[in-house]
């Protein structure tokens, strides 16, 4: 079983940064494939970036070169560094394996990009 719970979210003006951190509960975490996701209001949820076991990582077009994803197997934490926010990155964050695991959504962590 693997509890993942975010945080490091809030308020940033346009062109801010913010890193988010995913700590999981369980040894399972290193053995799973990582991801972050993120539901803007009225959205569906997406895929914003994967990371695997070994540190390979994926990244939806529209964070490429703004967003890093990384793993500390010793800490069992996923963290997001996020980079030149835009208003259309407002979203609430959530971690997950991927695929993801229905009983592994967390509670997510809010991202306000706003003036």
């Amino acid at each position: 079983q693997v509890q993942l719970v975010e945080s490091g979210g809030g308020l940033v003006q346009p062109g801010g940064s913010l890193r988010l951190s995913c700590a999981a509960s369980g040894s399972i975490f290193k053995s799973l494939r990582m991801a972050w996701y993120r539901q803007a209001p009225g959205k569906e949820r997406d895929l914003v970036a994967t990371i695997t076991q070994g540190g390979s990582t994926y990244y939806a077009d529209a964070m490429k070169g703004r967003f890093t994803i990384s793993r500390d197997n010793a800490k069992n934490t996923v963290y997001l560094q996020m980079n030149s926010l835009q208003p259309e990155d407002t979203a609430v964050y959530y971690c997950n394996a991927h695929p993801h695991r229905v009983r592994y959504w967390g509670q997510g962590t809010q991202v306000t990009v706003s003036s």
